[in-house]
């Protein structure tokens, strides 16, 4: 049966009581974290990507992709606050659907930050290859080791691209060896995210042409199922800039007043996020245009597509926003502010690795609990005995970062990333209606407000910004999943823990003794 083998949440709850964290947290300490936690890779690249989709309508695509963020984080606040142990959705899944579809949410988890991680990687490779390299050292690096080949038959002369390489593998290297950030360096990066932003704002906003906002939707709102364009499917791609929220829910346990306070800090951060987003999406298209190369069927080519590489390849769409790999430093450059632009480049340089090193530390850790129910081999949760890290799955996860990082572009790994971030959401919005009705008289420290209105409009919000990525981003997301349907019925479900009777409350101390970074951003 699907729904069989359900981890019993009385001693997963035992085992989380036991920690008896202290609440020491405001809703002002939590806005400021969810904020660091979200700005990050997202806004820095995906400006760039967003814009081909849905032109001037990428400011309505932020609005709309951070609604759906608002109802997602009232459900995942009540859960982690209930359930305060690793494993994120996985592990909610476990105790209410049962192994089969923890299996399911964890594979995608697994997808999730794994792609995330490549994303960020190709990210960071833009501003390092265009600021450090080109800007400040004159070094041009050959077509071929700059950029991979892409999706519909690659970019003129991009074979793999090595920036992207080094910095996912070095990233993996820091967090096999248990190289942590201190909370005082995670301060200052997020410091250094925001007044780049801010400044980019204030040199932009004054400069805006009104007239490079029409057509403000050059491809309509929906550009209809699978074709991921207009401001929908923009908005289906720029939700990897939220993506962080999840952080300030888990935080709920270590909050005073709970109640009031979790909302204040999860909404005020994402309201923030959004004004902040739209504000620079506007500067950005606003100061240098911002319309979407378009194919001859008159909507957008496909972002990431070869036709586009050559299109941008095109004297008259150098200078264009859609073309560029460093939007933001791009925007200041062509508006004169070329100094300005370069120190932006050398922002994004510093913040965006600690952001790689959150992607991978979720991921692994995902896979870290996943073998220790049993579900994939035990090798994956060995723990170095001089690191205290589970070194073997971070190596064979960076390397696969690594690899995808080297071939794929970054509007690509956002929407894969996106497909199985939204199933785990639409999965955490079920689990906490459901166990509203099965165990009614659980402790919780937050409550959804108007869950019977917020559960469901958070999973109808994920099933509408899924059908609105691009075909290929939902059959990649299918295979996986039949890739992973395949490993559980071969592997993981004979060799469950669950399954052979032996059940372990451990999910809360899972990590304990690995060196975890803070968490961070996309």
């Amino acid at each position: 049966m699907i729904f069989d083998r359900v981890k019993p949440l009385e001693a997963i709850l035992a085992t989380a009581e036991s920690k008896s964290l202290h609440r020491t947290l405001g809703w002002f300490q939590l806005m400021l974290f969810g904020i660091g936690c979200v700005i990050g890779g997202g806004i820095f690249v995906l400006t760039a990507v967003g814009a081909q989709k849905a032109g001037p309508g990428l400011m309505l695509a932020f609005a709309i992709a951070g609604a759906i963020c608002i109802v997602a984080a009232l459900c995942y606040a009540e859960i982690a606050a209930m359930i305060p142990v690793a494993g994120s959705a996985y592990t909610y899944s476990y105790t209410t659907l049962g192994e089969t579809i923890a299996w399911t949410v964890g594979w995608a988890l697994i997808l999730e930050y794994a792609v995330a991680a490549s994303a960020v990687s190709v990210s960071w490779s833009g501003y390092f290859s265009g600021t450090i390299l080109n800007q400040f050292l004159g070094i041009h690096l050959p077509a071929w080791a700059s950029a991979g080949p892409l999706a519909l038959g690659g970019a003129p002369g991009g074979l793999v691209n090595l920036p992207a390489v080094f910095i996912s593998l070095l990233m993996t290297w820091l967090l096999m060896v248990g190289t942590s950030e201190s909370a005082k360096v995670n301060a200052v990066l997020v410091a250094i995210k925001v007044i780049a932003l801010t400044i980019f704002s204030a040199l932009t906003l004054p400069v805006i042409d009104s007239n490079n906002y029409s057509p403000f939707l050059p491809a309509g709102v929906f550009g209809g199922i699978g074709s991921g364009v207009g401001a929908v499917g923009a908005a289906a791609t720029i939700f990897f800039a939220y993506v962080g929220f999840d952080a300030v829910s888990t935080a709920a346990e270590e909050t005073k007043n709970p109640q009031r306070n979790v909302p204040i800090g999860l909404i005020g951060s994402l309201l923030i996020c959004t004004i902040f987003y739209i504000v620079v999406s506007a500067g950005a298209i606003g100061a240098i245009g911002g319309q979407p190369v378009l194919g001859a069927s008159g909507l957008p080519l496909e972002a990431g597509s070869a036709e586009l590489a050559r299109q941008c390849a095109m004297p008259q769409y150098r200078e264009a926003l859609v073309c560029s790999n460093e939007a933001l430093a791009h925007v200041l450059r062509v508006i004169g502010f070329g100094s300005i632009g370069n120190m932006l480049g050398i922002a994004a340089n510093i913040a965006l690795p600690s952001v790689i090193l959150i992607l991978l530390f979720g991921q692994t850790r995902i896979f870290f609990v996943m073998s220790r129910d049993g579900l994939l081999p035990a090798a994956l949760s060995r723990v170095h005995p001089k690191w205290k890290t589970p070194h073997i799955v971070t190596a064979l996860t960076g390397v696969a970062v690594a690899i995808a990082a080297a071939f794929l572009p970054v509007g690509q790994l956002a929407d894969w990333a996106n497909a199985g971030t939204l199933y785990a959401f639409m999965m955490v919005a079920i689990n906490v209606m459901m166990l509203r009705k099965s165990k009614p008289d659980a402790k919780r420290s937050f409550r959804t407000p108007a869950l019977w209105l917020v559960g469901p409009a958070t999973i109808a919000g994920c099933i509408f910004l899924f059908v609105n990525l691009p075909w290929q981003a939902m059959l990649v997301f299918f295979l996986w999943g039949a890739i992973g349907l395949v490993v559980y019925f071969v592997y993981g479900k004979g060799a469950s823990h669950l399954g052979r009777g032996i059940v372990e409350a451990h999910e809360s101390d899972a990590v304990s003794g690995l060196e975890p970074p803070l968490p961070g951003a996309r």
